[in-house]
């Protein structure tokens, strides 16, 4: 490990990274590379996650093909020096600020998303001219191991490489210095992330999680609403990040809600679940949580349960209480309470019970209520009349706030989040004021004039 991390920083010490047009060719042949294993990647998913094939491309490739187009459309413009204003007081001279990279970063990814999650911090990497060593999760072994032989047969090892392997070997890894660590995962690992990162004084971009609330008014169209609540939830069996947590509806429309999100449940997931082509529960364990939780309320549709399979059909809960145990956490599966409201106020309050989630979801007509909801609740990024689809633009930059996160990517986001900004002053030499040198009461008025 430590012979790989001193390959990268000689590689990148030697300024090979750097230039502009190395960056745009890696991507280049990123983009091709992920074009050549996209059907083996597909296969390794439907092994892991049994994620079907039309549902794999739309979230693991879909975003990584439409962020790289994005980035090379536009990273000749980022990576110019900006010139800034310089205020009177240093006349004669021009200020510039400089994109450096970080140097050598670490990328931990997550299981859940396995190849989007670990490629798409790797197109910021490279478009901010570091080199990088990737961790993929080891609880989805056959994606892990396409990923590694498709980054081992198209990039240097001194530039790119996959470190396969269990929490041990994330340890190990983050023992040693790192210029910058990217994390996606759990608050709680990326605690111990941002503590490790800590004993070498590194950055890090953590993106975390949290419970994400969906809040539906009586003003919503309630039938889209509940159709784009149970898309957003049950997708990839409820494990995204940004997966509405818990739905707010208000009380007066509640009754009329529930029927049309069991509908849409039913419709969008029912044959899949039957047929068996419904995303997996990625381990024994994470199942055996997620089925504790059945019993925090009352089931209106769904909690069928297949233990020989991992599978955990779409379920819908009421009658929660806020203090059961499926309140505590992120709930990161295919199970959704439902609870009511009877005010902004109650609704406000209610979501702020807990700390900033990572997305909030407002189905609303009303502008009033949206900008409400917006302005007074801490989150990440959200949508207003849909779920998740925040996630796949390259335009909007994505992280979370607090114990959802730290740090934002996608675009030009991911361009600033692994360079650094280096300032520079550039002073004439054809001339010199002398007032700076000067000493008294005239120095003094002049000062007092210029800045005030």
């Amino acid at each position: 490990m430590e012979t790989v991390i001193n390959r990268q920083k000689a590689y990148y010490m030697n300024g090979s990274t750097r230039s502009l047009t190395f960056r745009l060719n890696q991507l280049k042949q990123l983009k091709e590379v992920v074009k050549e294993y996209e059907e083996p990647l597909l296969e390794a998913l439907l092994l892991d996650l049994n994620k079907p094939k039309e549902e794999a491309f739309l979230t693991e490739f879909a975003p990584v093909y439409q962020e790289i187009t994005h980035v090379l459309t536009h990273l000749s413009k980022w990576i110019q020096p900006k010139k800034v204003k310089t205020p009177i007081t240093h006349k004669g001279s021009k200020s510039i600020v400089y994109y450096e990279p970080h140097g050598l970063c670490l990328i931990i990814a997550p299981w859940n998303y396995p190849f989007h999650l670990a490629i798409a911090p790797l197109i910021g990497a490279i478009a901010g001219g570091n080199c990088a060593i990737i961790k993929p999760s080891e609880l989805t072994p056959h994606t892990s191991k396409v990923i590694a032989e498709m980054i081992r047969t198209y990039f240097d090892d001194e530039y790119v490489k996959v470190i396969e392997g269990d929490v041990e070997v994330s340890q190990a890894l983050l023992e040693q210095r790192f210029d910058h660590i990217f994390f996606t995962g759990s608050t709680k690992v990326g605690k111990i992330v941002m503590k490790a990162a800590a004993e070498h004084v590194t950055p890090v971009t953590l993106e975390l999680g949290g419970k994400s609330p969906a809040i539906v008014d009586r003003s919503a169209k309630l039938d889209l609403a509940a159709k784009r609540i149970a898309w957003g939830k049950f997708l990839n069996a409820g494990q995204t990040c940004v997966a509405p947590d818990y739905v707010l509806v208000h009380e007066e429309v509640l009754d009329s809600f529930l029927p049309l999100l069991k509908k849409h449940t039913q419709k969008l997931f029912s044959k899949r679940v039957r047929q068996k082509r419904y995303p997996k529960i990625v381990s024994e364990r994470h199942l055996k949580r997620l089925v504790s939780f059945l019993e925090d309320g009352e089931i209106v549709v769904g909690g069928e349960v297949d233990a020989e399979n991992d599978l955990l059909s779409p379920t819908i809960l009421t009658n929660v209480a806020w203090d059961a145990s499926i309140m505590q956490e992120e709930i990161f599966g295919p199970i959704l309470p439902i609870f009511s409201y009877t005010s902004t106020e109650d609704c406000m309050e209610k979501v702020n019970r807990n700390p900033n989630p990572l997305a909030l979801y407002v189905f609303s007509e009303t502008k009033e209520f949206q900008e409400l909801m917006t302005q007074h609740i801490s989150f990440g990024g959200g949508c207003i009349n849909d779920t998740i689809m925040h996630l796949a633009t390259p335009h909007l930059p994505f992280g979370g706030k607090g114990e959802s996160g730290i740090g934002a990517y996608h675009g030009y986001e991911s361009f600033l989040t692994f360079t650094t900004k280096k300032s520079l002053l550039k002073q004439a030499t054809n001339f010199d004021i002398p007032f700076r040198y000067k000493q008294g009461s005239v120095l003094l008025s002049l000062l007092r004039k210029w800045v005030k």
